[in-house]
């Protein structure tokens, strides 16, 4: 668990990270990342390419940043791969808010930096506090799944491509990694729109956390934390509990299983099929074509597909394809 008061001489862990493979380094130019790279560095880890991906959001700042990661791999003899992505236009042309839309161009530049670099091991610079902002935006934005959070090692499927996602630093606050930047005299790059309360995050950082510590007369990050990761243990037993390979799911099995079991199996099943904006409201949707005689037997799904129920089975209907 990490420590509330940190030590501004501690080193930072990097557990986990393979020393005799390849690895992938997302960096962005803040002071996360940039630590991340100079404590993997420091650290001894030679296998190193960084990657950046230019949002395109702030004009000359993100060019500025694309230059400054570009120059730090240089100064540390690493490789880089590098791409620019339009995140408003592809905000718009998906009707996405501009941090899911982020979210998920980064992703895509991952897995096709991934194959460019025919490494399948990314690092990230994810920390405690990110945890429990994260913990506490799906909480109230009504997630059950993602309650768990972020885990220090994941293996996704992205674009065809699988990676080992690996983030080291989620029992490290942001206040460590400052004082270990400011030790180091690390230069990084400041994001404006961290501050813009335009973001959901952004509000949830400034305003959320600081009315809520107020309020209980305490930080309540570390409570927020523990919460994260007490969720994520009982998360990872579920999916131990719960195989699921098949395209469609015996309804009969389904309806035997304990009520956790069946929500967890129904939302494993949607994310096996690619189901965007899983949430409590659709699972239990689902769950309602489990009784014998339910009606009715298709649930509509994000994107234009259905969950039908047909002759004791649940399979998903693809969306009909645009007319030309």
């Amino acid at each position: 668990m990490p420590k509330k008061s940190p030590n501004p001489d501690a080193p930072l862990p990097l557990a986990g990270v393979p020393r005799d493979r390849r690895i992938l380094v997302a960096v962005s130019g803040g002071v996360d990342s940039v630590s991340l790279l100079h404590a993997l560095v420091s650290g001894g880890f030679k296998k190193i390419t960084v990657l950046h991906l230019n949002h395109a959001l702030r004009g000359s700042a993100s060019s500025g940043d694309a230059a400054f990661v570009k120059r730090l791999a240089a100064r540390h003899g690493l490789p880089i791969i590098a791409a620019r992505a339009d995140v408003a236009a592809i905000a718009r042309e998906r009707a996405l808010s501009i941090e899911t839309a982020a979210r998920q161009a980064r992703y895509s530049f991952f897995a096709a930096a991934a194959r460019q670099a025919r490494c399948r091991t990314l690092v990230l610079a994810h920390h405690a506090d990110d945890q429990a902002e994260t913990f506490l935006f799906n909480l109230l934005r009504g997630g059950g799944s993602g309650l768990g959070g972020m885990r220090p090692r994941t293996i996704r499927r992205i674009d065809g491509v699988q990676l080992e996602i690996l983030r080291p630093w989620l029992g490290v606050w942001r206040a460590e990694i400052e004082a270990y930047a400011d030790r180091e005299k690390l230069r990084h790059r400041e994001d404006a729109s961290n501050s813009s309360p335009l973001h959901t995050r952004n509000r949830i950082r400034s305003r959320v956390l600081p009315l809520l510590a107020k309020e209980f007369g305490r930080d309540i990050r570390q409570s927020l934390w523990r919460a994260a990761e007490i969720l994520a243990a009982q998360q990872e037993w579920l999916a131990q509990s719960v195989q699921l390979s098949a395209a469609e799911m015996s309804v009969p099995s389904l309806r035997a299983l304990p009520e956790a079991l069946q929500r967890h199996a129904v939302h494993q099943w949607l994310h096996n099929h690619r189901i965007r904006q899983i949430s409590f409201t659709l699972i239990e949707t689902i769950r309602a074509l489990i009784p014998p005689g339910a009606k009715p037997a298709k649930v509509n799904l994000p994107g234009g597909s259905h969950a039908r129920r047909r002759s004791g089975k649940l399979f998903i209907q693809p969306a009909p394809s645009p007319k030309s």
